[in-house]
């Protein structure tokens, strides 16, 4: 396994990754196009993917300028095989490295994804709409965790 930043080279897989979930699917295509990857990945945030012998597996995208985790997906046939914590830590290493402000997601509630943002350290501020959770993470809450884990 190799992880290492995304390229605009990568969004036609990111993107199959994207699509492949089982859970938080994309139901309305026109939310998520090239233009939004192209934004994310070269003016307005970063990106990360982790590959594998199958190709891009995973990847994540944090959005600097919403300060919000746009992406983390993981191939459902990669699942719980430590990549999605692998990708998610990387990027909030690097977030929280050049960033103090609190970081933001959006996932649907009773979910895996619900659950591994819990696990992660991810404080529930809120729900909304049909079925979403409003997630929040601190520079302080992120750096304490970071030496906890040390």
């Amino acid at each position: 396994m190799k992880f290492r930043e995304a390229t605009i080279e990568d969004i036609d897989p990111i993107h199959t990754v994207r699509m492949s979930v089982k859970e938080n699917i994309l139901v309305n295509l026109s939310l998520v196009t090239k233009d939004d990857y192209i934004r994310l990945l070269t003016q307005d945030g970063k990106g990360w993917v982790c590959e594998t012998d199958f190709g891009i597996v995973a990847f994540s995208i944090v959005d600097t300028i919403k300060k919000n985790v746009w992406a983390l997906f993981v191939h459902p046939d990669f699942e719980a095989k430590g990549i999605g914590s692998t990708i998610h830590n990387l990027m909030l290493d690097w977030y929280f490295s050049h960033e103090q402000e609190t970081l933001w997601l959006s996932t649907d509630a009773e979910t895996r994804a619900d659950k591994f943002y819990r696990e992660a350290g991810w404080k529930e501020v809120m729900r909304f709409g049909k079925n979403e959770i409003k997630f929040e993470m601190t520079f302080e809450e992120w750096k304490n965790q970071e030496k906890n884990i040390s």
